[in-house]
């Protein structure tokens, strides 16, 4: 177990698959209009389990499969991509402001306050 998993719990981990999460749908936003672009997701739950028991997250990662298919083969829907990253957002917002909360009270600890 690493030092920062003894201190921060999961939220460290969760933080750093959060961001993973939130450049990957970053990326299907911005490759909307890009052929045959494959839209790419990251399985969070799965990805924590995997990064709990010290496994790669790779297999957390999966193509998405589109509602609509496009006629040039690109897999990215604007709206399911839109609302998956503002999820994440308030997601990854949740987890700082924890890892941060926590952090204070470590340093008035060690301040002795």
């Amino acid at each position: 177990m690493m030092a920062s998993e003894k201190l921060f719990g999961l939220h460290a981990t969760a933080l750093q698959l959060r961001s993973q999460r939130m450049m990957m749908l970053a990326s299907n936003i911005a490759n909307a209009a890009t052929p045959n672009y494959k839209a790419r997701d990251l399985d969070f739950a799965k990805a924590l389990d995997l990064a709990q028991q010290g496994g790669s997250t790779e297999d957390a990662i999966a193509y998405r499969v589109p509602v609509q298919a496009s006629l040039d083969g690109n897999t990215v829907e604007m709206a399911t991509e839109q609302t998956a990253y503002a999820e994440n957002a308030l997601a990854y917002r949740s987890s700082l402001a924890f890892l941060s909360g926590r952090i204070n009270t470590l340093s008035r600890a060690l301040k002795g306050e």
